[in-house]
């Protein structure tokens, strides 16, 4: 079992940067990817990034790549979003998720634990 929470959500505007948190429990952190996604009003929940148990590996949305970072620190139980460049269209709840493997994967399915989301709101 894992739990996870996310933190750092808030208001910004465009061109600013944001950076989320996700703390996990568990003894299995170090060995299970982890990934973010999120969630506009009215539409499904996307593939953001996720990253390799050993954080040697990661995989982007395109529409992400080059501006978000996902990263994790074992010791910590924490996986990191750093967002920069933000756009309007990034406005949605961002939600972390502990994956049943060890390698990066961007399907929802191989996603075990889901935290509760945090808000990221864009404005111009």
């Amino acid at each position: 079992q894992v739990h996870v929470v996310e933190s750092g959500g808030g208001l910004v505007q465009a061109g600013d940067s944001l950076r989320l948190s996700c703390a996990a429990s568990g003894s299995t952190f170090s060995s299970i990817a982890m990934g973010w996604f999120r969630q506009a009003p009215g539409k499904e929940r996307d593939f953001i990034a996720t990253i390799s148990a050993s954080g040697d590996r990661a995989l982007y949305a395109d529409s992400v790549k080059g501006r978000f970072t996902i990263s994790r620190d074992n010791a910590k139980n924490t996986v990191y979003l750093q967002m920069n460049s933000l756009k309007l269209e990034d406005t949605a709840v961002y939600y972390c998720a502990a994956s049943r493997i060890s390698w990066p994967t961007p399907w929802k399915e191989n996603y075990a634990y889901w935290g509760q989301g945090t808000q990221v709101t864009v404005s111009s």
